[in-house]
């Protein structure tokens, strides 16, 4: 498994803490920087973490969205019982 991935998500990685750690101008272009590298380490990355990525990001929305939809319905349920 080549790993030259490696090489952009370090570089992102560091960007990304100098991102944080500075407020001049030249932290917004590492931030560029840093996200530019990010991806263009998932695309260089093998598929089998491309997929491992993707079935963690699935199962990360899918509990979300169950959250979100158990949060909306609970105060509809508050209000009709109220006007009763």
């Amino acid at each position: 498994m080549p790993l030259f991935f490696l090489i952009p998500l370090c570089t992102g990685l560091v960007t990304g803490y100098l991102f944080k750690k500075s407020s001049d101008e030249i932290s917004y272009l590492a931030g560029v920087f840093a996200a530019i590298s990010l991806i263009l380490s998932l695309i260089l990355a093998p598929w089998q973490i491309q997929l491992g990525l993707l079935i963690l990001v699935l199962v990360t929305t899918n509990k979300l969205l169950q959250k979100n939809k158990y949060q909306q319905t609970e105060p509809r349920e508050r209000q009709s019982r109220a006007t009763d």
